[in-house]
């Protein structure tokens, strides 16, 4: 399909289009008029992870392109949780943590929607805590049937695999629908977006915006991201690629792009910059170790938009320093231990892994040891007993785990 609408051509070649519920009208809307759109955020933790990057970077597009965007932070389906994707109920959150949640990821929010132009966060419990539940089944329970939710794929999956779904988990599709016909009703809101595993919730929003205020709206969702190899995109073995520095820092954040397989670059390119797509297109030509060139520029727009410019100038800094000019920076994951400590065997090789979370588990780091894996100042470390006593005197050591992992141990 040719586009009209600049946003929705530019999506496109990107790769974030994966379902729409008319496509032609929503181009036609968007190349004559600038709408609102909104995209839902779970705020089960206090910081957003990379597998809400390309929610964010639409966005972020959306901003771009002068239409009006609503993060919206669930303050109040958080309560209840979506089952969309999940094997399990999740934990319920009190109102306490659901709050402390989301004052900590506005900050995120605002690294990708101009509040001052045309965006804004809004968190769905100002509604939702206000509702009187025997008016909203009557009046909103009605309009949606259930033999119509149960062929969702969100729901078929729980059920085939028979895992419990609760009527609590059923009710997120009636409030996540109620939530795009309020936000129609009150914003003019006509577009909702979300990954692939949010179509059922977005089309029973549709239908309500339909049956109720007799008006139309449409749906848009993205591919899941995985990696080339078909894991998850985001999950490794020191756990999730938060968003927020303060659970992550910005070297770690950096290296993660850095570090991802050559497969990948180009697609991550596209989704996760605002470089040029010609630009990109000669970055696709890189062959080889010339590949590593298109990593570092992948690594440091990610970090720029995620984080900020300061944060992808210190992260690019710190690897330049130990990569490039083979030296050690105090801004790397660090741990200080007493001398006396090493002199006596009771820290060994095992424990500064350990606390520089530089592996998943001990048993991995026997492994890597056995296998020539590890490396202590740039020398492969082989000691049988694990201990450090011959590196004691020394105030400063690097520990390298495999290519990827680095870290200091200060010895005082």
């Amino acid at each position: 399909m040719k586009f009209k609408s600049d946003f929705l051509k530019e999506i496109n070649k990107r790769g974030f289009i994966y379902q729409a519920s008319d496509l032609e009208g929503l181009d036609k809307l968007m190349s004559r008029k600038k709408i609102t759109a909104y995209i839902g955020f779970d705020i089960t933790s206090d910081s957003l992870h990379i597998g809400s990057l390309v929610q964010l970077m639409l966005l972020k597009w959306l901003n771009n392109y002068d239409h009006k965007t609503i993060a919206l932070v669930g303050g109040g389906t958080t309560l209840v949780g979506d089952p969309s994707g999940k094997d399990a109920s999740r934990k319920i959150m009190t109102l306490k943590e659901i709050s402390n949640n989301t004052k900590k990821i506005k900050t995120t929010f605002n690294q990708f929607i101009d509040l001052s132009r045309d965006g804004s966060i809004i968190n769905n419990y100002t509604w939702l805590s206000r509702l009187n539940y025997i008016e909203f089944l009557r009046d909103f329970g009605s309009k949606l049937t259930l033999n119509k939710m149960l062929t969702y794929e969100s729901v078929k999956n729980r059920l085939d695999r028979q895992q419990p779904l609760t009527f609590l988990e059923f009710n997120y599709m009636l409030l996540q629908a109620y939530d795009f016909y309020y936000l129609k009703k009150n914003y003019d809101c006509v577009l909702q977006l979300g990954g692939s595993d949010q179509w059922g919730n977005i089309i029973n929003g549709i239908d309500l915006i339909k049956k109720i205020l007799n008006q139309k709206a449409y749906a848009l969702t993205s591919p899941l991201i995985t990696n080339s190899d078909g894991s998850k995109m985001g999950k490794t073995a020191k756990g999730a690629i938060w968003l927020d520095k303060e659970k992550l820092s910005n070297y770690e954040f950096y290296q993660f792009w850095r570090n991802i397989n050559d497969e990948d670059v180009v697609r991550f390119l596209k989704l996760f910059t605002e470089l040029e797509l010609y630009e990109i297109e000669k970055l696709s030509k890189l062959k080889g170790k010339e590949v590593n060139e298109a990593k570092k520029i992948l690594a440091f727009e990610v970090t720029k938009i995620s984080r900020g410019i300061k944060s992808a100038n210190q992260a690019k800094e710190i690897a330049d320093n130990i990569f490039v000019n083979n030296s050690l920076d105090n801004r790397m994951p660090l741990y200080e231990i007493k001398n006396s400590e090493i002199k006596k065997s009771k820290f060994s090789i095992l424990d500064a892994i350990e606390k520089l979370k530089l592996s998943k588990s001990r048993s991995e780091t026997k492994r890597l040891i056995k296998s020539k894996g590890i490396k202590i100042n740039d020398e492969i470390f082989e000691s049988q007993d694990f201990s450090l006593r011959n590196y004691a005197k020394i105030s400063e050591i690097k520990i390298s785990v495999g290519k990827k992992n680095i870290g200091i141990l200060k010895i005082k």
